[in-house]
């Protein structure tokens, strides 16, 4: 499920992100989608491509990985986002629900480090380092 007003359009800094057509209430689920979830060694092995700026880290202990579907791996970064994820690991889904109000053509965004108070850098974040 994806909310008929989300988009994808590309940006000045980050390519593509996903922005919205409509204003959008604090607290609603935009989106949930499946993910396919990769093996430890799987995970290895696309992390040497160019899907490891796309995939998550998936299962309690983060041994392994997902590939989320959807616009899940269209979002931006941002370290104070307006949107969090959740991830179901029993029915291989993940969900983006907002943090706050949103507003008509604002881009969406989350916090890569799956904790939206986590300010650590993040992998491409070269100026935090």
């Amino acid at each position: 499920m994806i909310k008929p007003y989300l988009y994808i359009e590309k940006t000045k800094k980050k390519g593509r992100g996903v922005f919205t057509k409509e204003r959008i209430p604090a607290g609603t689920r935009i989106e949930t989608s499946p993910v396919i979830v990769l093996s430890f060694d799987d995970t290895a092995k696309a992390d040497k491509t160019k899907l490891h700026n796309y995939l998550f880290l998936w299962g309690v202990r983060e041994t392994r990985s997902c590939v989320a579907l959807g616009f899940c791996s269209i979002y931006n970064h941002s370290y104070d986002p307006n949107c969090e994820y959740e991830m179901d690991f029993d029915a291989e889904t993940m969900s983006i629900i907002t943090r706050r109000d949103i507003k008509k053509g604002e881009e969406l965004s989350i916090n890569y480090n799956g904790d939206v108070d986590n300010t650590s850098p993040v992998w491409f974040d070269v100026k935090r380092q």
